[in-house]
């Protein structure tokens, strides 16, 4: 099937381009600013559906929202009227149509070249009116508050905020993606598509998740991935980051037993570290009242031993790398674990809390 993406080269034409050459049942013909009329009308002959994203946002002048916004569109529908067959056209308006805008005004007109073509003709129309769209590949200092400030946090440069209370209505590029490849399946009969999956935030709310995407680096801290905004705001704020900050190092607490590291923590799951320790060391020898662990050696050999502080009952279990087993500190039960092998020992350890110095739930007790 035939599809031409005008804008392809553009924010979402290019992450809806990727997405519709992985389903590998499309044929994507690309129209872009170097293409002429020409082209423009040879490829919508062609096309089968028309995702029509090209567009101007802040031109040099005000009457390039006509020539782009409207006068395109109208071209558009104008070759599609002299086709034999009928086109399905998806077109990327605004929630700023009809605004007193140069912009608003430019994209309600060319809303109303798709409806005469509509109600003149065959063909399919269904028309987006796209709140704020921000993730991966958005121009910063373009149009988009969101690319903007994660650009600029993630390469340590000021933000500013004029009104924190501003309302912004933001779509992540995914789920706009998504619902635009639904209705590449499946054409809708109501005209106008209401976008799914819009976060209603504040300016001043916006800015304080993605300042605190850097602080959490340095404290390890994990953000709440089961919020769908804040999971999409930082999948979009990594893209900003300079390449040499693709990586950053962590602490190693090294002594004669091996190396403690940190790894990751959450107030939602947890802790996340591993320690290594030397042949015959022994690690622990403590209990927990309410704090939980798990332990996952891969590398090496283990014995962890129990003792309960109820009735003095005592257990041990021995497990390796090719073992893969968890082991799990159970509360009220004292522990320890020793490299019993011949090799440097490998553990990653799991907690069910952030370790809080004035309050360790981790008390020393002969195993």
């Amino acid at each position: 099937m035939n599809v031409l993406i005008t804008g392809s080269n553009g924010f979402i034409g290019k992450n809806l381009k990727i997405s519709l050459e992985k389903l590998k049942r499309f044929n994507i013909i690309d129209f872009n600013r170097e293409h002429s009329e020409e082209d423009l009308l040879i490829a919508v002959k062609r096309a089968e559906i028309i995702v029509h994203l090209a567009g101007e946002n802040r031109p040099e002048n005000n009457e390039a929202f006509e020539e782009t916004n409207h006068m395109l569109t109208k071209k558009i529908c104008k070759f599609c009227s002299e086709k034999d067959t009928k086109t399905h056209i998806i077109f990327s308006s605004s929630i700023q149509a009809g605004n007193d805008s140069q912009y608003g005004k430019s994209k309600l007109a060319a809303e109303e070249e798709l409806l005469k073509l509509k109600n003149n003709s065959a063909n399919f129309v269904n028309i987006f009116r796209f709140p704020g769209v921000f993730g991966k590949w958005c121009k910063p200092n373009y149009n988009s508050v969101v690319a903007t400030f994660c650009n600029n946090v993630a390469n340590n440069l000021p933000i500013e905020i004029k009104d924190k209370s501003n309302k912004l209505n933001l779509v992540y590029i995914d789920d706009l993606v998504d619902q635009i490849l639904e209705v590449i399946n499946s054409p809708l009969d109501e005209v106008f598509v209401d976008t799914k999956s819009v976060h209603q935030k504040t300016l001043g709310e916006v800015a304080e998740i993605i300042n605190s995407f850097r602080k959490n680096r340095t404290k390890l801290y994990v953000a709440n991935m089961e919020d769908s905004f804040i999971k999409a705001l930082y999948a979009t704020y990594v893209t900003y980051l300079p390449k040499e900050n693709f990586s950053y190092d962590l602490i190693s607490h090294e002594d004669e037993r091996g190396v403690f590291v940190e790894f990751l923590k959450s107030k939602l799951f947890g802790q996340v570290s591993f320690l290594t320790s030397n042949p015959g060391v022994t690690r622990g020898e403590h209990f927990h009242h309410t704090k939980l662990e798990k332990f996952l050696v891969i590398k090496g050999k283990a014995r962890f031993r129990f003792r309960s502080l109820d009735n003095n009952e005592k257990f041990e279990i021995f497990t390796d790398n090719e073992k893969l087993q968890v082991v799990e500190s159970i509360p009220g039960w004292a522990h320890d674990i020793t490299n019993v092998g011949e090799n440097e020992m490998i553990v990653l350890l799991w907690a069910n809390e952030i370790f809080d110095e004035k309050r360790p739930d981790t008390f020393s007790h002969e195993v």
